[in-house]
């Protein structure tokens, strides 16, 4: 199909709102239901498997230790970033990105509607559909989203900022009405309500297709040219096809890295340790078989890199360097899903009565209503313009909207009927979505300044940030103890600096990787990239599972500190290579 064609096809995004073509609300929602769902659940995980009993249930929550609900909430977060990598692969070779959004929306109601359940096996089989679909979701959004605009490049990056505040809206809303519904009826119906979004946002998407047409559907022919295609880049003289060794090479580091995967949650519930003949007094088996498996990666990744010319290289040597950073980066940031939750509950002053409760119902009330407005109004011009071809598809989406719109009023009602109130562990979470949501189109004008920092300074920047943000808490904790607890102002601050400096990393880490990496080894590198990025969320929830353990034998501001010097060493180290990074990138900026 040429592109003449195509434009011409592209007459069912003829409908607009808000200047931009109607199908890209239907992303921004199913995005949302979808966000709202995997936020919601997410956020109660570690306080789930953390909690003693509440409610008067005994299976309300299993009691682990931090360290035992961190090694499986890290595995977790680990399989979340490399599933994606196969479900990319393949809807782009075999089923379509449209066919895999609603394979895995379909896979992730599944694993909600699992823990829904009281039961430890249909638990464990939900966060195994969650990964699964996950992987099938994930990569393939965003590429619809880019097909659609393939043709519409000057409104792209208009497009993605939609998008993302889809992203961050439905983590804001799922966050906190999930997280109510768990912490004041049952952690069961804060697993249940979540996976209601998830399935009504499946239905809206799959109802949507008259307005989206072929889009994200698999043209076969296609496939088939382009595994044809020639792709001798800059001068490149072969396809750097992978050899035996390499094929060899990644077996073995893939089959390292699943069992250890599953091997650390067993291990340390005592279940099974397949490593436990290599453990030294120094360090547990399974600990250096990931370490020889990260060596032979390394290895794996440089062997090919060094059959590039010497300017492509240099320029993926640097997308190796930022990868590394990274790990610092969400290492730290991460806590704010384990030991963040567990420090808000155990340690932070929570409960309010007389005029500090009525300031804080105000505050909350606006935070709900006003983003739950815009949405609305966001969602009547959809249905304006679309309704003639997708009415069933807007049905359900005014149905989520009177479900989360009820939840919202029976939040806000309990708690101004209330005189004495604790604010809800889970309430913390949300201000890291309400911050990007305020924050992130001021910082975007700085990168489109002349005072636009290069990707060594962004990084540094971003490191320090979140740095200042556990130095803040630090101070806050000083004294802490179980009758002593922590101020709520300085949890705040945290997230608001974790905020930032989140606002200066995530933009540009992969935009570099599209740009240094020649497209032989694009897939292969953004794997790449998230294989760090999988890596950063195992040590987060392993450093953050350390949490009582370093309260106990230190004190809380001891476990902040750490996290203090961590990224601000790494932040400072990348801010020094910034020469070298500029050299290694050759012009590219």
């Amino acid at each position: 199909m040429n592109q003449t064609s195509e434009v011409k096809e592209s007459h069912f995004f003829d409908s607009k709102v808000l200047g931009h073509p109607s199908g890209l609300f239907v992303l921004f929602f199913t995005e949302m239901w979808e966000r709202f769902s995997f936020y919601g659940m997410r956020v109660l995980l570690i306080q789930f498997l953390t909690a003693a009993v509440i409610f008067n249930d005994p299976m309300s929550g299993w009691g682990w230790t931090a360290e035992q609900a961190g090694a499986l909430y890290g595995t977790y977060a680990m399989l979340l970033y490399i599933t994606p990598i196969f479900g990319g692969v393949i809807a782009d070779k075999f089923i379509g990105s449209r066919a895999a959004v609603i394979i895995g929306a379909a896979i992730m109601t599944l694993g909600h509607a699992s823990m829904a359940f009281n039961s430890q096996i249909m638990f464990f089989l939900g966060l195994g559909c969650l990964v699964i679909g996950t992987g099938f979701f994930k990569p393939n959004m965003p590429a619809i989203l880019g097909e659609m605009y393939k043709y519409l490049p000057a409104k792209k990056d208009g497009a993605y900022t939609i998008f993302y505040m889809g992203v961050n809206a439905g983590a804001f809303f799922g966050m906190m009405l999930c997280g109510y519904l768990a912490e004041t009826v049952g952690w069961h119906w804060g697993f249940g309500l979540a996976g209601i979004f998830m399935l009504l946002g499946t239905f809206q998407f799959w109802l949507a297709k008259p307005l989206m047409g072929n889009l994200g559907v698999l043209d076969k022919s296609n496939v088939v040219q382009q595994d044809k295609k020639s792709d001798l880049e800059e001068g490149e003289k072969s396809y750097n096809a992978f050899t035996k060794v390499d094929v060899f090479l990644m077996i073995v580091v893939g089959i390292i890295g699943f069992v250890y995967a599953f091997n650390d949650p067993l291990s340390k519930n005592n279940v099974l340790d397949v490593f436990a003949f290599l453990d030294t007094s120094f360090l547990r088996g399974q600990n250096i078989m990931i370490i020889i498996a990260l060596i032979l990666f390394l290895y794996l990744v440089l062997s090919r890199i060094r059959r590039y010319s010497r300017v492509i290289r240099e320029r993926m040597y640097g997308v190796i360097l930022l990868a590394f950073f990274l790990i610092f980066f969400f290492m730290s940031f991460e806590q704010g899903a384990t030991s963040l939750v567990l420090v808000a509950r155990d340690y932070v002053d929570r409960e309010l009565s007389g005029n500090s409760l009525l300031i804080f119902n105000i505050v909350n009330t606006l935070l709900t209503v006003v983003p739950l407005m815009i949405i609305s109004w966001v969602l009547v011009k959809l249905a304006i313009a679309t309704w003639n071809k997708i009415a069933l598809s807007n049905i359900i989406l005014f149905l989520c909207f009177a479900l989360i719109w009820g939840a919202a009023i029976w939040m806000l009602y309990n708690e101004f009927t209330a005189e004495i109130s604790e604010i809800k562990v889970s309430w913390f979470s949300i201000l890291n979505s309400f911050f990007i949501i305020a924050l992130a189109s001021s910082v975007s004008k700085i990168w489109e300044s002349k005072y636009n920092p290069s990707a060594a300074f962004k990084y540094g920047f971003g490191l320090i940030l979140v740095a200042i943000g556990f130095l803040i808490l630090g101070f806050g904790a000083l004294g802490a103890s179980d009758s002593v607890k922590i101020s709520m102002l300085f949890l705040v601050l945290t997230y608001l600096f974790h905020t930032l400096g989140e606002l200066f990393i995530s933009p540009v880490g992969l935009s570099y990787v599209s740009k240094l990496v020649p497209a032989r080894m694009l897939a292969f590198m953004f794997g790449m990239w998230y294989l760090a990025i999988a890596i950063a969320q195992k040590l987060a929830a392993i450093l953050g599972g350390q949490v009582e353990t370093i309260q106990e034998n230190y004190s809380l501001s001891h476990f902040f500190f750490l996290f203090t010097i961590i990224p601000a060493v790494a932040g400072l180290v990348v801010i020094v290579l910034n020469p070298l990074l500029k050299k290694m990138m050759h012009g590219v900026n």
